[in-house]
């Protein structure tokens, strides 16, 4: 027999009787007619079953409780001191679902992100009004879910509202600039006007340097969308430059993060524990598998790029407690830095493989 889908949070019926005259309730998600109630809150309504399981999955059981004093108005939260109150638990709220809703999008679940992403814009307009350029990260975030899911109509007229905010605050600043431009960029690798694109991640990497410094990898992955754009203009020569810098710039990083790592546990058992966050894992992971395909495939194949990509990828999943693929990425890393006489990275990456493969092997407390 098939199993069924396992139900998550649980609704009953809307007895319209109960409900005061001429009010009617709507969907969370959809903003239908509601049929069905949140049975935990109360306060939380939807049209059918599926928008009640994508609500629950999507954020709905990270805030249900806390929606209940919000939605529930009383004399005390009619009051100055209550409205007060009131707001400041509206921007637990935003800060909560933009948190979630950007963990999701960084391991590519766009569907599971719309819900968080939507009551996150929903809630910062009741805070902020519309066109504050506090709304800016709201839009953005909604936008990105919306194009990870091909609503591309969607995305170009949250984008087109998150500008005019940006645009009315020439106060704004770099970090939601950047944010901006390279949602832009993205937009227009959409739809396939890649001038456009290539000049909003110009503005994209200007911005992030600005923000946070040449030699960020906020700013690196800036290039590795524009080298994305020269790819499908067939201008391999600019590819192969730009996913060097970015390469470099990763590398760099997580050997700190790695020599960090190493250095501040004295018990080996500890690092078993993943000391990388899992949901930006999955984003870089992505990246550098990208770079190291195309490296890979390249008729002017350079081992030395080859060597250090592999070995980000083997840090990377090292730092996250996968030692089967960081052994996987070592030993690709290894093949290529042996190819060159005297490589710089030959040791590094020894002494990576050796550590890996003595955890790999290591018995586990409990095993037999």
């Amino acid at each position: 027999m098939e199993a069924k889908p396992e139900v998550l949070g649980t609704t009953s019926e809307i007895i319209p009787l109960a409900l005061p005259k001429g009010t009617e309730k709507l969907c969370e998600l959809c903003e239908r007619r509601a049929n069905l109630q949140c049975t935990k809150c109360r306060v939380t309504f939807y049209c059918d079953a599926d928008h009640q399981q994508a609500d629950w999955v999507g954020i709905h059981e990270r805030i249900c409780q806390l929606l209940v004093p919000i939605r529930m108005a009383t004399l005390w939260s009619l009051q100055q001191e209550g409205q007060i109150e009131m707001q400041l638990k509206k921007l637990e709220l935003i800060e909560i679902c933009r948190l979630v809703a950007q963990s999701k999008l960084s391991e590519g679940k766009h569907q599971e992100a719309l819900p968080a992403a939507q009551f996150c814009l929903r809630c910062s307009k009741d805070v902020h009004g519309p066109t504050n350029v506090e709304m800016v990260p709201a839009y953005l975030l909604l936008a990105e879910a919306n194009l990870g899911l091909g609503n591309l109509a969607v995305v170009a007229e949250l984008l087109s509202q998150a500008e005019w905010a940006v645009l009315k605050s020439p106060e704004c600043g770099h970090g939601v600039q950047h944010w901006l431009h390279r949602s832009l960029g993205q937009l227009h690798m959409a739809t396939g006007n890649l001038e456009a694109a290539l000049l909003y991640f110009a503005n994209d990497i200007y911005f992030a340097s600005e923000e946070y410094g040449l030699d960020s990898t906020v700013t690196c992955n800036g290039y590795f969308l524009m080298a994305d754009v020269f790819a499908k203009q067939g201008k391999t020569p600019i590819v192969r430059s730009l996913y060097s810098e970015v390469a470099h710039t990763w590398h760099c990083y997580l050997t700190k993060l790695l020599e960090t790592h190493i250095q501040n546990i004295q018990n080996p058992d500890m690092l078993l524990e993943p000391s990388y966050d899992k949901s930006k894992q999955v984003e870089v992971d992505k990246m550098l598998t990208t770079m190291l395909e195309f490296m890979q495939n390249d008729s002017r194949k350079d081992s030395a790029q080859i060597a250090l990509v592999a070995h980000c990828l083997a840090m990377l999943w090292f730092l996250g407690g996968d030692f089967l693929k960081a052994l996987g990425f070592c030993s690709t890393a290894l093949q290529a830095s042996q190819l060159i006489p005297n490589h710089d990275l030959t040791e590094p990456i020894q002494a990576l493989l050796q550590l890996v493969q003595g955890l790999h092997t290591e018995p586990h407390p409990g095993s037999d």
